[in-house]
């Protein structure tokens, strides 16, 4: 799991698709935490995002870099706890101006039942699963 919070962390941008009703839905996301041995992810409760993830939490990322890229699909459950929502807040302080850990928007979920597999045009697929 660690390898898999690295390359998203080094891509900086990373890109999450839900589904609404039978229509996917693929946005651009940048926030990614390592906490109580579980990878994590924000977005505020407000947002189509979450509504989305809450009527189907099935979800995958993929990010891209170095000629390499990297697709995490899984379940992604929301974690109410103020520390879960803290530690995220903390690696990404330039958040704390739109969220805070004890508001009733921020929202921190975490990969359930997830797979990873690094992939390049020129090798192996390699997986995770976590």
């Amino acid at each position: 799991m660690n390898e898999v919070y690295e390359f998203l962390k080094s891509a900086g941008t990373y890109y999450l698709a839900t589904l609404d009703g039978d229509q996917p839905r693929v946005r651009p996301f940048g926030t990614v935490d390592l906490f109580d041995g579980r990878l994590y992810i924000q977005t505020g409760k407000k947002k189509d995002v979450s509504k989305q993830l809450h009527a189907s939490p099935k979800a995958e990322i993929c990010a891209f870099m170095n000629g390499k890229w990297l697709r995490v699909s899984g379940e992604l459950i929301p974690d109410e706890r103020v520390e879960a929502k803290r530690h995220m807040l903390d690696q990404y302080p330039n958040l704390k101006a739109m969220y805070s850990a004890d508001d009733d928007n921020t929202e921190v979920l975490y990969f359930k039942n997830a797979t990873a597999v690094f992939s390049s045009f020129g090798g192996a697929p390699v997986t995770v699963t976590f």
